[in-house]
C-alpha cells in the first residue's frame, strides 16, 4: 500500500544501468544531422574524452559544467527527438538484470520511486517511464529560442547537491526523509545516502563498500537477475 510520506531515490548510472553520461553524450554526438557536423562533433568528443574522464574523477561539478558546453548550438527539438532513440539504442540494453526487482521491492514497500541523476532530464524520461518511476530529479539544459546554450539551469545535480535536491524534493512533496530510502553505487553519492533514513549501496565501488560495511548498510547487486 502506498505510503504518502515515503520515497525511494535511485542513482541511475552504475546503479540501475551499466552505462553512464559519457555514453549518452557519445550517442548524441554521433547523431547530429549533416556528415560534416557529425564528424566535427565526434572529433571534439574523442579529443576531449581524456579531460572529461579526468574531471569526472576529480571534480564532478567542473566535469558537468565543461561537459554540457558540448551541447551548445543544438536545437531542443532535435535533442528531444533523439531521446527516444537514445533510450532504445543505449539505455534499454544497459538496464541491469536486477533493476526491475529492486524497484518492485521499493514499490511494494509503499515508496514513491524517484530517479536522481546528473544526466539531462530529457535523456532519462523514457527510462523512468519504462521502469515505472514516478518522478525524476535531473539536470535541465538552458535554452534560448529553442537552442541549447550549453549551460545547465542551476543548481547542478551532482555529488553533495544530490542530497540537497533530495531534501528539497521531500520538503516540497511532503515526504519524510527519515522514512525514505536511497540507493547508489558510488561514494560520490554519500551525502545523498546519508540524508535519508534508509541508505543502501548497490554494486558499490570500493570506498562505498567500506562505508556500507562500517555502517551496516545493505549491499545489493543489480548486475544479477536474482
Amino acid at each position: 500500500m502506498p505510503d504518502p510520506q515515503r520515497a525511494a531515490f535511485f542513482d541511475v548510472d552504475g546503479t540501475l544501468v551499466r552505462t553512464n553520461i559519457v555514453h549518452a553524450f557519445a550517442y548524441y554526438a554521433l547523431n547530429q544531422g549533416s556528415i560534416f557536423g557529425t564528424a566535427l562533433r565526434t572529433a571534439r568528443t574523442l579529443a576531449g574524452a581524456p579531460l572529461y574522464w579526468a574531471l569526472d574523477k576529480l571534480d564532478r561539478k567542473a566535469f558537468n559544467e565543461l561537459f554540457y558546453q558540448s551541447y551548445r548550438g543544438l536545437s531542443q527539438d532535435r535533442l528531444e527527438e533523439l531521446a527516444a532513440e537514445l533510450f532504445e539504442a543505449v539505455l534499454l540494453p544497459a538496464i541491469h538484470p536486477g533493476t526491475p526487482r529492486l524497484l518492485a521491492e521499493a514499490r511494494r514497500a509503499g515508496c514513491r520511486l524517484v530517479l536522481v541523476t546528473g544526466a539531462l532530464d530529457f535523456t532519462v524520461r523514457d527510462l523512468a517511464r519504462h521502469l515505472g518511476a514516478d518522478d525524476v530529479i535531473a539536470n535541465r539544459m538552458h535554452y534560448v529560442e529553442g537552442v541549447a546554450t550549453g549551460r545547465v539551469v542551476p543548481p547542478i545535480v551532482e555529488g553533495a547537491h544530490k542530497a540537497v535536491a533530495v531534501r528539497d524534493y521531500c520538503l516540497r512533496e511532503g515526504l519524510a526523509l527519515d522514512r525514505s530510502h536511497a540507493y547508489s553505487d558510488s561514494f560520490s553519492d554519500y551525502p545523498m545516502l546519508t540524508v535519508v533514513g534508509h541508505p543502501a549501496a548497490v554494486n558499490p565501488d570500493l570506498r562505498l563498500r567500506q562505508v556500507a560495511r562500517a555502517y551496516a548498510w545493505p549491499i545489493l547487486d543489480t548486475t544479477r537477475a536474482s
